[in-house]
């Protein structure tokens, strides 16, 4: 009698019994089956074994990414349990704002730098990642990034916010050519001027209300280069921007003659705290809001953060 090798590598559960069962007659009709029945038996038991584990496993689907690509869980509206935060280390998700913060500047701005230092005081790790401000807010919304920096503190945002004490303050001024004659001090001095304006700023609600008694002519545009350009082109006579960061914009996007024709005026729209928002989806994050809060008060005692303010407001000044 010929044997032949029964090979399971790429047969069917069926196609394995069949063959179990081509296998058995031929050995029952072998006068040796008395001797070969105990293989037989072996055989079948070790078949039986082989195809309920296959039946249960299932092949490994690639990922489509490598293991040092793996994607962000997936957030939910449940609060989130655990984070890398819980091993000391704390992921903000940015945008650019310089020189407040900026991938592009050294320590990531003055925002950043200060935040890094107050949460190194208190043994907590900062790491950064940089993203257009709306995914960057939703980003840290969702507790996919545990938070973002910097940002005007509002009823809307506390919902969904830890606010960190403030880290910053800010000056919205109004900027305009040094050669239109231009005072203020409060809203009546701002009657029958142009103000451009970008959307999403806090001032959106003020100037469409003053707009709509006729007070003032508002232009709004979504980019802040714009406005800018628009001071430059004397289409509009105002625009509101924080004095660093439009110093910054200025020194980033226009020629130095351009820059010699504008000015600001002293007088501040707004004076506001800029915070670090930590999502509240995040467990850990009550917990680091305090730290922070710890770690920027002893950073502000131990004289560096004027100090660090200082060495930011000279670096824009020298660039003028």
């Amino acid at each position: 009698m010929e044997w032949k090798p029964v090979c399971f590598r790429r047969q069917s559960g069926w196609q394995k019994t069949k063959a179990i069962l081509k296998v058995t007659g031929m050995i029952i009709k072998s006068r040796k089956s008395v001797l070969i029945l105990p293989l037989l038996i072996g055989m079948v038991l070790l078949s039986s074994t082989f195809v309920a584990c296959a039946s249960q496993s299932k092949p490994v689907e690639p990922s489509g990414v490598s293991p040092a690509q793996q994607p962000a869980p997936s957030s939910s509206d449940d609060t989130i349990p655990q984070n890398v935060a819980a091993e000391n280390i704390v992921r903000l998700a940015n945008g650019e704002w310089p020189p407040y913060c900026s991938e592009e500047l050294e320590h990531y701005g003055i925002g950043s730098r200060i935040l890094t230092e107050a949460f190194a005081l208190e043994g907590i790790e900062v790491e950064y990642g940089f993203f257009p401000w709306i995914r960057a807010y939703e980003l840290a919304k969702t507790g996919e990034w545990d938070g973002s920096v910097p940002w005007l503190k509002t009823p809307e945002r506390e919902i969904h916010f830890y606010y960190s004490d403030p880290i910053i303050n800010c000056d919205f001024v109004f900027w305009h050519l040094k050669g239109f004659d231009f005072d203020w001090d409060t809203i009546e001095d701002l009657h029958g001027v142009t103000i451009g304006a970008t959307r999403g700023y806090f001032y959106e609600e003020m100037f469409t209300k003053l707009e709509e008694t006729g007070q003032v002519s508002i232009e709004w545009v979504s980019s802040d280069v714009s406005n800018f350009e628009k001071l430059l082109n004397g289409r509009i006579d105002l625009y509101v921007q924080d004095m660093q960061v439009g110093v910054s914009m200025l020194q980033k996007n226009f020629t130095p003659e351009g820059i010699q024709l504008l000015t600001y005026h002293p007088n501040p729209l707004r004076v506001d705290p800029l915070c670090l928002i930590l999502s509240r989806k995040v467990v850990e994050n009550e917990r680091l809001i305090t730290l922070l809060n710890r770690g920027l008060q002893r950073l502000r005692e131990s004289g560096k953060i004027e100090m660090y303010l200082a060495e930011a407001i000279g670096d824009e000044q020298g660039k003028e």
